[in-house]
């Protein structure tokens, strides 16, 4: 199968996922990603270039030591296909809360110095962002029509907010990378399908359940 072939299969497979859809805001950085806006004033990404910088993505990815590329993020939709992304890949990843000084001041337990920083959310995980660009690691980024992204080093312009497209998004990066450290070939499925990527309600509810039966244990002390 050839490449263009198979990113048109790959383009067919991804547009029902809402991946192009974005906000109805746009900000000067995301203007080069937009194509038009829905009847419902929604801005639509490009999904060409998405698909493009993921395969950007991946290359500058493949060529860094992935126990070294740190995948993180705050967005609750997020965990399942960063678990997934990971387990695929092998990256470490940090989840929720992001511990200011982690890239920042050496004395702390935490500490970590990672050669590159994935993101799921410019704005969601801006004390991430701030502390890589001060730390000089470079950042790639998933940013929706309404982010700002002058920090990111490489933008996968994406829909970041819905449950299906995060995991889509996290599905073809980690599938990229796996074809282009050979342990996949363009026409070979991969283990895992974008639905294994996403987020199900039930665990969201779930994580919400055990938070609170912490917090309410803790406050009887």
């Amino acid at each position: 199968m050839s490449e263009q072939t198979e990113m048109s299969a790959i383009k067919k497979k991804v547009l029902s996922t809402g991946i192009r859809v974005g906000t109805d805001v746009k900000t000067k950085f995301m203007r080069q990603y937009i194509t038009e806006s829905s009847p419902e004033g929604l801005y639509m990404l490009d999904v060409d270039i998405t698909l493009s910088r993921i395969k950007t993505a991946a290359k500058f990815i493949s060529r860094k030591d992935i126990k070294r590329v740190i995948v993180c993020s705050g967005r609750e939709y997020a965990s399942t296909p960063i678990e997934k992304f990971c387990e695929c890949t092998g990256a470490p990843m940090m989840l929720r809360r992001f511990m200011p000084g982690t890239l920042t001041n050496p004395s702390l337990p935490f500490y970590t110095e990672p050669h590159l920083l994935i993101i799921s959310d410019p704005q969601v995980d801006s004390q991430a962002v701030t502390e890589a660009t001060n730390a000089g690691v470079p950042v790639i980024g998933i940013a929706n029509t309404d982010n700002l992204t002058s920090k990111l080093d490489l933008v996968i312009p994406a829909n970041n907010r819905g449950r299906k497209a995060l995991a889509t998004v996290y599905w073809l990066l980690a599938r990229e990378i796996l074809i282009q450290k050979g342990e996949l070939t363009e026409d070979q499925d991969m283990k895992y399908e974008i639905d294994d990527f996403e987020t199900k309600i039930k665990d969201i509810e779930e994580d919400e359940d055990d938070d609170f039966q912490k917090k309410n244990y803790t406050s009887r002390f």
